[in-house]
């Protein structure tokens, strides 16, 4: 007998398996996504991203291993699961002689909630798709509209999850800080975000922990902060007068360049250590540049590349 989820969870992934003959997409996933939270969903193409969202949507059935969504197994009970998501596709499969607000209507009739027609007409406005370009074809939209678009039918019927593959794919910057907003809105009201994006900085402005899969598999699970901290930082030293000392710089300390009233590091971990190696000098200024999330991440991506 199939063990219930985890009731407590907006999304939880037990031991997920995907197989294709000898390819393995997903291979042995487990994941929890908590209630409330915007969680980035990272990898290269090919690396199974997909895969696991279609199996939350009962769109695929796994090898092996079981989801849920907010308690309701994605197989045994898809339909009740798919009631509570809204969903963006990566790609939206779209009939191009309808217009948008057929497009609108129809999959909200797909809906087992009911859309609000005030809550549209606003995401409408943030989005910047007024009516007069909801009645133009879908064949006339530019791929920004259709991104739009895409956005309000995943958003309009307030579900409390939202399932967003490549939200910002094709948005001018404007439309992005719109879009950010939107989800710290939503956010607000309790809604879960599970967010795939190739946009690291993204990633890291809006989504407080992420899931890195590299070939099927798991390869990082951490908050942003963690994954911050991990990351090494860059500190510039400015002398008042020519320093020509080569000091002996504490274990995660590089040196990138140095000049008689300029250096230049790369330091992992805490600055104490070498705070105490400066003392003395003629220091005129420090300027610390703070870590990415890329400069963690990045080296995941190049791992999976290899």
């Amino acid at each position: 007998m199939n063990s219930p989820g985890n009731s407590r969870s907006a999304i939880s992934i037990r031991g997920l398996t995907k197989r294709y003959g000898k390819l393995s997409a997903v291979k042995n996933l487990s994941l929890e996504v908590e209630p409330g939270e915007i969680f980035g969903f990272l990898g290269l193409n090919g690396a199974g991203k997909t895969t696991t969202i279609r199996i939350l949507l009962d769109l695929l059935r796994p090898t092996r291993g079981q989801a849920f969504v907010l308690g309701c197994d994605c197989q045994t009970q898809g339909l009740e699961a798919r009631s509570q998501i809204g969903y963006l596709p990566g790609e939206m499969g779209m009939f191009l002689d309808m217009n948008g607000q057929e497009v609108l209507r129809f999959l909200a009739g797909l809906e087992r909630r009911e859309v609000d027609p005030r809550y549209r007409q606003e995401l409408q406005e943030r989005l910047k798709l007024p009516d007069h370009d909801l009645n133009r074809r879908l064949r006339e939209y530019s791929t920004g509209m259709k991104r739009k678009l895409g956005l309000i039918q995943a958003f309009q019927s307030d579900a409390p999850l939202l399932i967003l593959d490549e939200p910002t794919e094709g948005l001018d910057p404007l439309m992005q800080e719109s879009f950010y907003e939107l989800l710290a809105d939503v956010q607000k009201r309790g809604r879960t975000v599970f967010m795939s994006s190739h946009v690291l900085s993204e990633v890291e402005r809006t989504c407080r922990r992420v899931a890195l899969l590299r070939k099927g598999e798991l390869a990082l699970l951490s908050t942003v902060e963690e994954i911050g901290r991990l990351a090494p930082r860059r500190v510039r030293i400015f002398f008042s007068q020519e320093v020509n000392v080569h000091p002996e710089f504490p274990t995660g300390c590089q040196v990138m360049e140095m000049r008689p009233q300029e250096w230049c590091l790369r330091v992992e971990g805490m600055l104490g250590d070498l705070v105490n190696v400066l003392q003395g000098l003629p220091i005129k200024d420090l300027e610390v540049e703070e870590p990415r999330i890329e400069d963690v991440l990045m080296k995941y991506y190049r791992e999976e590349v290899v």
